[in-house]
């Protein structure tokens, strides 16, 4: 989304945040009832909370829009005045909302007016209204007041806004192509996952969608074993008393599940870490065996508000390419480094070879000791200087147990998707006791290494279906060759194709419907299919085929085992494009 910030990004939050208040100002105008909530820059555009006795139409949004625009035509100057709190309470004691946020504010309040609009806020904003030279209003959509479902559902209208017309039109149209590219239409248009009311956040994968996260785990696991992991499966549901001595209970019970089992408590587990870690207790370890390297593909839930679940991308249950490393001080630096190598093969596999790299430090809620956290985060930084990577950081915003390195990978429209984490822990095998022999014959406390390389696996397949816009790499498609006989006097040999592809371990299918072959053509791109093979009477006579790509390349008088051997290599290779032109 960076490509849409032409200059300094802190002058596109205030544009941003100054919107949202002329946008505040035009609903009060036109809608003196509603309440306001908060209203401020997004990580793209703006948006505003209100609280209305009826949703907002699109009707409603048109006329939004056109008083927006007159109170930008005043050119009003915003201007920022510090006040007392009883002053504040004066100004805004019919905004129940604004009320609320002002009894929590300790020290001064500030409040910043444009024209007769006052809103509570620290700014910054731009000079005037006139500064604003291109907006729209988007979309409007329920939330809960301050995250809450505790509290009363408000109104949010998002909005866009840039210093030029050039820049919206630019963005408009990326906004149409996301559209065109959501990966819940394509994911049922190509029969890849559903959604069902008897189970809100838990997708169903059907047969084609079941493929593709067949091949994903099968190349994972691949390149895992050559890693030297170990695959392990522990169990979904664990007893309280782990999750309390884990952290877990104090740091992340309110998006965990519970249950009670002969009387005792238990929770589903949101994380598979403190499994691993009974595993690596179960036997006396020695330096000889560091490091322990701890693999699965681990079923957890963890608890989403109805408000925010969305197709793949935000669920109740999901499938972590998690593992686990227990190694030495002294290895740490270089199994982060083989970790993040692998992760660089897996995404370049996939078609992302654009990534940002973040670097989280020690958040306010945390556990371990200073000394610990200096150490850790000195890893995780000495790793990336050695393979010359660049990363940002982020003050305060590592996990409750240790710093973490995370990967923002770039899909085709420049969105930015945070997939890879790798997160150094020194405090939970302090927790559980865990120790290995060295070569002193003393015990010494192993560090432990969380990292997950795709994430959610059902989160990356929303990922990839909306990078591709579904038409997926060969190796991933649920389908790879359709062969389209041109009458039905050719489907003898077209059954014979189908049953040497497939005998090749090519998955194939034939198209021997009455349809005309354009028909059938059209059919075959719609389902984003790489390759068709056309079949006719000529084709039959020469033993050869016609070949059709995706793309709309044409190969007339191919020889079979021509086609198959570059298409093998192309499965073989895992290639992200296609190669068969």
């Amino acid at each position: 989304m960076s490509s849409f910030i032409k200059g300094d990004a802190e002058y596109y939050k205030k544009l941003w945040h100054s919107a949202s208040h002329v946008l505040a100002d035009a609903v009060k105008e036109l809608f003196p009832e509603a309440k306001l909530g908060i209203g401020p820059a997004a990580k793209i555009g703006f948006y505003y909370d209100f609280d209305v006795k009826r949703p907002f139409t699109e009707d409603d949004l048109r006329k939004i829009e056109v008083k927006m625009k007159e109170i930008i035509s005043r050119n009003l100057k915003f201007e920022k005045e510090e006040v007392k709190k009883s002053e504040a309470k004066r100004l805004f004691k019919d905004e129940p909302y604004k009320l609320e946020l002002i009894e929590e504010i300790e020290g001064q309040l500030t409040i910043y007016k444009h024209g007769k609009f006052v809103d509570l806020c620290k700014g910054p904003h731009i000079e005037s209204t006139s500064e604003i030279k291109a907006f729209k209003l988007l979309r409007v959509a329920g939330a809960y007041w301050r995250g809450s479902e505790k509290n009363q559902m408000l109104q949010r209208i998002y909005g866009i806004a840039f210093p030029s017309i050039d820049e919206l039109n630019a963005y408009l149209k990326h906004v149409e192509e996301v559209g065109e590219r959501n990966h819940i239409t394509i994911g049922k248009e190509l029969e890849i996952f559903s959604q069902h009311e008897e189970a809100p956040g838990f997708p169903f994968f059907l047969p084609k969608g079941t493929i593709i996260w067949d091949e994903i785990i099968s190349f994972w696991k691949d390149l895992h074993r050559k890693e030297n992991y170990n695959f392990v499966m522990t169990p979904i549901i664990l007893s309280k008393s782990l999750w309390v001595m884990s952290g877990h209970w104090d740091h992340y019970r309110k998006n965990m599940y519970f249950t009670e089992i002969d009387d005792r408590s238990f929770a589903v587990k949101p994380m598979n870490c403190p499994g691993h870690i009974l595993i690596y207790k179960e036997k006396r370890r020695s330096y000889k065996e560091l490091p322990i390297k701890f693999a699965e593909l681990g079923i957890v839930h963890r608890h989403e508000r109805s408000g925010v679940l969305h197709g793949l991308f935000r669920v109740r249950k999901f499938t972590q390419d998690d593992a686990h490393i227990f190694c030495t001080e002294e290895q740490l630096k270089e199994e982060i480094k083989k970790i993040i190598l692998l992760t660089k093969k897996i995404y370049s596999a996939f078609g992302f070879s654009d990534y940002e790299i973040e670097l989280s430090t020690r958040p306010e809620n945390s556990m371990g000791s200073e000394e610990q956290w200096a150490q850790a985060t000195n890893s995780l930084k000495d790793a990336l200087r050695d393979l010359g990577l660049s990363y940002k950081i982020r003050e305060g915003e590592g996990a409750f147990y240790g710093p973490k390195i995370d990967f923002h990978i770039k899909d085709s429209l420049e969105r930015e998707w945070q997939c890879a984490t790798i997160q150094v822990d020194f405090s939970m095998p302090e927790k559980f006791g865990l120790f290995y022999i060295g070569a002193d014959d003393k015990k010494h406390r192993p560090v432990m290494i969380h990292r997950a390389i795709l994430g959610s696996i059902e989160r990356f397949m929303g990922v990839l279906i909306e990078h591709y816009a579904g038409a997926l790499p060969t190796w991933l498609s649920p389908v790879q060759v359709r062969v389209i006989p041109i009458s039905d006097k050719n489907n003898n040999y077209a059954k014979k194709i189908v049953d040497l592809l497939k005998g090749q371990g090519i998955r194939a299918n034939a198209d021997y419907g009455k349809e005309t072959l354009s028909k059938k053509i059209l059919s075959a791109q719609l389902e984003k299919i790489p390759y068709m093979l056309i079949l006719g009477d000529l084709e039959e006579k020469n033993s050869t085929v016609t070949l059709r790509s995706r793309s709309g390349a044409i190969k007339k008088n191919l020889l079979f085992d021509d086609f198959t051997n570059s298409l093998k290599n192309e499965i073989r290779e895992r290639c992200p494009d296609l190669s068969i032109k």
